[in-house]
């Protein structure tokens, strides 16, 4: 403010308070500040206000042992059939009110807001999905349980587990030798799954934080968040030889074992330019489009007519994966890939939401875990 009134006869006002970031009504206070004036005398009653003997009158009534499990209305009616008359009921709830006495009689839950998982992908090994999915007994009621992990980005299954049960120790066995097959690095993995009892155990959470994995998690209710485990557990059984139930839990192996065998190296993707999950996530992808082009072109030159658009084009890999891409904007596609130009940096992955953990790790179970072994 001093500086400003040092300049202020050759600069003018507003330019100074502009460059300085303040405000000209705040200096204009400052030079004029209010003079010190009595205090206003107390606001005068209202003549239709309660006293202060009569508001406690209300709440002496309201709380006593007749009306303290009456409502206002209530204690208001009964009142008026013995010729009393405190107040109206609406005044009640306000003298109430006033009294801190007034909430909801109901314990009602308040949900939480969860965010929404955005996870990217721009290349295998980056971010998993897993989620577990019952397989029917041989008899009513009787059930097994299929766990799976999926890489997204090139949908190769890295590891899965039939078991009696779903538990926590064996989610933590299977995923602690997948890691160890992908031979996963600290810090280059995300795993994404639901709210379910085994995914979101201390158990696993532990494990995370002793491979430095993030975590993951779909919101309540919301089967959206989890698109790849659920999208592969529908092929899965959908199979032809897909049986309805199992006869015992060496069965379930022994017709699984086969199946992912297929899905891994034989099931051309739809959403991967029809490949294989095997040769995406072991890096075959350019050879096998090149081939594929290649013959597209063989047979363009020997009949051009056929081909109304004009020579085929080479098909290419998305090279995003996400999972609940974010808005689209000028530099994303509509199919939620990210294109970039080459003088662009590159496009790294990130994880929106994730839940840290940082505790000491729970000892081991040994267990036995069926896992897809890497090529």
């Amino acid at each position: 403010m001093s500086a400003i009134t040092e300049v202020g006869s050759e600069v003018p006002t507003a330019p100074l308070c502009q460059s300085l970031g303040v405000s000209r009504a705040t200096l204009y206070r400052w030079r004029q500040p209010k003079l010190a004036t009595e205090p206003k005398p107390p606001r005068a009653r209202h003549p239709r206000s309660l006293d202060p003997h009569e508001r406690q009158a209300i709440l002496d009534t309201l709380n006593s042992k007749r009306f303290c499990d009456a409502s206002p209305a209530e204690v208001h009616a009964t009142l008026l059939e013995e010729d009393t008359y405190l107040a109206s009921t609406r005044t009640m709830y306000r003298v109430l009110a006033d009294a801190h006495e007034v909430r909801e009689r109901r314990d009602q839950l308040r949900h939480p807001s969860y965010a929404k998982p955005e996870l990217l992908a721009t290349q295998p090994n980056q971010v998993w999905s897993w989620d577990i999915t019952k397989l029917k007994g041989p008899i009513k009621w009787s059930y097994f349980y299929l766990f799976v992990v999926i890489d997204i980005f090139s949908r190769y299954v890295v590891g899965w587990m039939v078991a009696h049960g779903e538990g926590a120790r064996l989610a933590e066995r299977l995923i602690e030798e997948t890691c160890a097959k992908q031979n996963i690095s600290p810090g280059q993995l995300t795993i994404h799954a639901d709210r379910g009892p085994a995914m979101t155990s201390k158990t696993v959470a532990l494990l995370f934080s002793d491979l430095d994995i993030l975590r993951s998690h779909s919101r309540p209710y919301v089967s959206d968040d989890n698109p790849f485990s659920e999208s592969h557990f529908r092929t899965l059984k959908y199979r032809p030889d897909f049986p309805d139930r199992f006869g015992s839990i060496e069965h379930a192996r022994q017709v699984c074992r086969p199946l992912f065998a297929w899905y891994n190296a034989e099931h051309h993707h739809s959403g991967l330019a029809f490949l294989t999950p095997t040769t995406v996530h072991h890096g075959r992808a350019d050879q096998v489009l090149d081939a594929r082009h290649r013959v597209r072109l063989a047979a363009y030159a020997a009949h051009p007519e056929r081909f109304v658009n004009g020579p085929p084009q080479r098909q290419s890999l998305p090279n995003a994966v996400w999972i609940n891409p974010p808005e689209k904007t000028t530099h994303q596609d509509a199919s939620g890939s990210t294109q970039r130009d080459p003088d662009d940096p590159e496009v790294v992955p990130v994880c929106r939401t994730y839940e840290p953990c940082r505790r000491p790790r729970a000892g081991q179970l040994d267990l036995v875990s069926i896992v897809e072994p890497a090529h």
